[in-house]
């Protein structure tokens, strides 16, 4: 039996409309979704400061003061999130293309938050341009030759690791190269700005104190000139506010200095670093330490972190697992100290939500109306000596020599004046 040509046609017809079908559905299912970016955007920066044997800033009195100066962070402000005055801070942010100059919002917030019914968040104006500065008139003065030197160490562990430290010679080699021994690991941030076309809170007309036992648990919601009538949403335990991150610590000077804390039920990860700073005999040294089990001074990761970068972290070694409550800083490293701050961070669980939500279709274009991200730490600050708290940190005014303590100054580490000797007086 003979086939004909237009037999062979057809049957081959139905193949090659298999595969023409085929390809149009690989190209579909490999081809890019369209994203837009949302109308408005919405950030909370949550956080809690703490201070070995210190109150929070209520009741701080001149200490509060000599803190707020340190930090540039007198009172109630906008960026309170990003210092270390103890307490419970907030920084809120709203900006919306429909509105690009800026539009007053209020966020209806749970009565636990214990804060009234409502928050005002206001634009951020514009700041006019200074003039640019004079230049310097020339001098014959020839900049001193930085004197000192900086030292490393890195990793728990009661002794020093073998390879320990890192040593910068400033008589050897340049301040630039200074950026260089120190580099590390920092990401871009992400959070709440205040820049204009933002709606911030605190602001200069709305800045109330967050009480202590305030609570972000259960539903907020924007509203205002040009935000989305659908931008509401619900914090659960996760983003509340974690638990202070208590620092104790035992030993030092010539023996190690073990550091322990309660397990923050909500933490991702821990991290620590210490510096401290010494001047005597003509001789300037700075010591830094941090609890990464790899080389990393750790100056980018005492903020906020990413949920990826914290497991990327985890993984490299560098931030301490959730479950872990102890520390070891090597005997030794701080003896000369005349004064060192340990500082450590435990970091919650950031959260990111739109809506609507992104559509599980890739040939659906995702246009949501609002996103929103909550970001939360704990952060805490020990001075290391006299188990972990100096006299004026305790408040100790029974000690001996108090008196002559007093005289000496605050009890914070001297780091300025090993800086200034580092880098010439």
């Amino acid at each position: 039996m003979k086939t004909s040509v237009s037999a062979l046609k057809f049957r081959a017809a139905p193949t090659s409309l298999a595969c023409a079908t085929l390809l149009l559905c690989s190209s579909a299912s490999a081809q890019t979704q369209v994203v837009k970016p949302p109308v408005a955007q919405y950030w909370m920066d949550v956080a809690t400061m703490s201070m070995a044997g210190m109150d929070e800033m209520p009741s701080m009195g001149a200490m509060g003061g000599l803190l707020g100066g340190m930090t540039g962070m007198g009172g109630v402000s906008f960026g309170a999130t990003r210092g270390m005055m103890p307490g419970r801070w907030l920084d809120l942010a709203v900006v919306t293309k429909r509105k690009p100059e800026g539009t007053e919002a209020t966020q209806a917030i749970p009565p636990a938050q214990n804060m009234g019914a409502s928050l005002t968040l206001l634009p951020v104006q514009a700041q006019p341009r200074t003039p640019g500065r004079q230049p310097r008139e020339s001098t014959d003065e020839v900049p001193q030759q930085p004197k000192g030197r900086l030292l490393f160490y890195w990793g728990c562990s009661e002794t020093v690791r073998p390879g320990q430290p890192r040593v910068m010679d400033f008589a050897k080699t340049g301040v630039e190269d200074y950026g260089k021994f120190m580099m590390g690991r920092a990401v871009r941030d992400t959070g709440a700005k205040a820049e204009p076309g933002h709606a911030i809170w605190p602001n200069e007309q709305h800045r109330q104190s967050v009480p202590k036992d305030a609570s972000l648990v259960g539903q907020h919601a924007l509203s205002g000139e040009g935000l989305p009538a659908s931008l509401r949403f619900a914090i659960s335990s996760q983003q509340d506010f974690m638990s202070k991150l208590d620092l104790n610590t035992q030993g030092g000077g010539a023996g190690a200095t073990a550091v322990n804390w309660q397990e923050l039920p909500t933490a991702r990860a821990y991290f620590l670093n210490a510096m401290s700073g010494s001047d005597s005999g003509g001789e300037t040294e700075m010591v830094i330490w941090s609890s990464s089990d790899v080389p990393e001074p750790g100056w980018g990761l005492m903020d906020y972190a990413s949920n990826a970068n914290v497991d990327k972290w985890l993984k490299e070694k560098v931030l301490l697992p959730a479950n872990q409550t102890r520390c070891a800083i090597p005997a030794g490293i701080f003896a000369r100290a005349q004064g060192a701050m340990l500082r450590g961070i435990a970091y919650g669980q950031e959260l990111n939500l739109a809506h609507p939500p992104r559509p599980t279709d890739k040939r659906i274009a995702w246009e949501p109306e609002w996103a929103a991200r909550i970001r939360v730490k704990s952060v805490a600050m020990a001075t290391l000596g006299e188990d972990g708290q100096t006299r004026a940190m305790r408040g100790d005014r029974q000690a001996p020599g108090a008196d002559e303590e007093k005289s000496k100054g605050s009890g914070l580490p001297d780091v300025g004046k090993a800086l200034k000797g580092l880098f010439g007086r």
